[in-house]
């Protein structure tokens, strides 16, 4: 009786197909490393635009109303937001998706760096997305005068409303895939 080769073996050639690919497919997240650098190269022109708000505040501020001034401190702390969402995205996405970070030679690095998960990602940049719109809600408000546009003030907190919704929904369903999956 001959030996025939087992259905469930793969053949040599067909393995080496098949590791070669998955070989390509997994060296293929490098492609996503020039995309944090240049998140990295928005965040250096962020910070230049907040030295440049921050002169113009410091500037205006001595002769400002306090309602001008809130809305000077607001706009520093909207584009202060952004950076800290812009770091968000480089750090966990670089380490879910390109390479872990080793924190190791790094005691005093943020323990955040390495704890975010995709899950954990999501809630946080819709957290700053609901923040940032806050914010320019809030502005809004503050800038309610003679030219009060009813129909502009609606449509930011209807869309702030939106954020808000889609953050708790977001939230919600993590937190029920979590209590499924223990």
């Amino acid at each position: 009786m001959s030996e025939q080769p087992a259905l469930s073996q793969p053949r040599p050639a067909a393995e080496r197909a098949r590791r070669g690919f998955e070989h390509v497919l997994f060296n293929s997240r490098w492609l996503m490393a020039p995309f944090y650098v240049g998140l990295v190269v928005a965040l250096v022109v962020l910070f230049l635009k907040f030295l440049r708000m921050l002169w113009e505040f410091i500037l205006h501020a001595p002769g400002a109303k306090a309602s001008e001034t809130i809305l000077d401190a607001l706009s520093l702390i909207d584009v202060t937001l952004v950076g800290n969402l812009l770091l968000i995205v480089v750090f966990s996405g670089y380490e879910n998706f390109v390479s872990r970070i080793d924190t190791s030679a790094n005691p005093s690095w943020p323990v955040w760096i390495t704890k975010i998960d995709f899950a954990g990602l999501k809630q946080k940049l819709l957290a700053s997305i609901v923040a940032i719109s806050a914010i320019h809600v809030l502005e809004a408000f503050l800038n309610i005068d003679a030219a009060f546009d009813a129909t502009k003030m609606t449509w930011l907190v209807a869309v702030h409303l939106v954020f808000v919704i889609s953050a708790l929904l977001l939230a919600l369903s993590d937190r029920w895939a979590a209590d499924k999956g223990e």
